[in-house]
């Protein structure tokens, strides 16, 4: 690929029009191959010389020279376009990665997994694409963060409504990614809520850095720390509510003594002040027995309701299909492990001091790789 510069016109001290090279800047991106050849005929080189310096033909500067006497800048710009559109649309895209993260019995199909091969054939059998390649589907599955694993320990959902709810939490992810404009009515913001806890003060297993032990020690080097054993826990615990606006990618938490009905609202309604009322928003959760709306306690869908707030609650045994659980990964790994808090006072602050790091550092790639390999919806 040509080596590409930039190119301005501009006047010396004693009036005369000259061209002027810039790498980096603004102006007119040019082929620099064809700006050497004009700039060393404005500098009064022959066809020979230029020829020599630029490595080609005289016929090749001739034409360069005549063309930009013709043209001016018009002509040193490159020749060549972007390249070939994308082959498959966005919603196709999307629509490939949600069979690919399904199962085939799922579908109908007598398999265990899907192969490249299979994946294809059943992308072109139900008209999702006319025609992928077994490479091209592999390149497309990467591109969209999706990789052949091995199957852990996993404990199936017996949600009769199971589809159901997995269906719409995906389509409020899709709104939240941008993949789908949300219809009149629908829900523009969407949080992941959740929470994390019981907080003991209890000494936690971690990693540190520490002197080399075994034959290499120091004779002299006192002892490597050690965590101190906790047999009884009189303090109480902690509750941290947590949630996850995923359009703004921004982290929010309030640490409560008790986890009931009355908290779970409080943090709903703080929730809700973050926006205007006219804007509708979304909460997914899990079906933990205070989210609910239940026969003696319709606080929960009353409020929802007078607030226009929306509650998706995620299928029995489903808390993976919550956003919210990859980020309390990475809470734990950077707050918690290896860490031994006096009193409920200085956890609670670390742990505040994180979310607030966390939001102003949400590029920082040791987070971004433990978020992305914990995060499974």
């Amino acid at each position: 690929m040509a080596e590409r510069v930039r190119v301005r016109e501009i006047d010396d001290d004693e009036g005369n029009r000259l061209l002027r090279i810039v790498r980096r800047g603004t102006g007119s991106v040019v082929t620099w191959r064809r700006a050497q050849m004009v700039l060393l005929s404005a500098q009064g080189m022959n066809t020979g010389q230029i020829a020599k310096v630029a490595f080609t033909s005289e016929d090749r500067v001739r034409d360069v020279i005549h063309n930009f006497n013709t043209d001016g800048f018009d002509s040193l710009y490159p020749k060549y376009k972007g390249g070939r559109k994308p082959t498959f649309t966005l919603p196709q895209r999307v629509e490939i990665k949600k069979i690919a993260k399904s199962k085939p019995v799922e579908h109908g199909l007598p398999f265990s997994r899907w192969s490249l091969a299979k994946l294809a054939d059943f992308l072109v059998a139900e008209g999702v694409v006319e025609d992928i390649s077994h490479e091209g589907l592999r390149e497309l599955l990467r591109a969209e963060d999706v990789s052949f694993q091995a199957v852990k320990t996993w404990k199936a959902s017996r949600d009769p409504d199971y589809q159901v709810k997995k269906a719409r939490i995906e389509h409020l992810y899709a709104i939240a990614d941008g993949q789908v404009i949300p219809e009149p009515g629908e829900p523009a913001v969407i949080f992941c809520m959740d929470e994390f806890g019981p907080l003991n003060l209890q000494p936690r297993p971690g990693r540190q850095w520490a002197g080399v032990g075994g034959k290499g020690k120091d004779p002299d080097r006192q002892p490597r720390p050690r965590m101190r054993a906790n047999y009884t826990r009189t303090q109480g615990v902690r509750h941290l509510f947590a949630a996850l606006d995923l359009d703004k990618n921004k982290m929010y938490g309030h640490i409560k003594k008790r986890k009931r009905r009355g908290e779970f609202l409080e943090f709903c309604r703080y929730l809700r002040s973050l926006y205007p009322p006219e804007v509708r928003i979304a909460i997914v959760c899990d079906n933990f027995s205070l989210h609910l709306t239940t026969k003696k306690d319709k606080r929960v869908g009353q409020w929802a309701e007078a607030n226009n707030v929306e509650i998706a609650y995620t299928p029995t045994n489903s808390s993976w299909l919550n956003r919210i659980e990859a980020q309390f990964t990475a809470l734990r790994e950077f707050t918690l492990n290896g860490t031994d808090h006096v009193n409920h006072r200085e956890q609670g602050s670390m742990i505040r001091r994180y979310i607030a790091w966390r939001n102003r550092n949400t590029d920082n790639p040791r987070l971004r790789r433990i978020v992305k390999r914990a995060n499974v919806a």
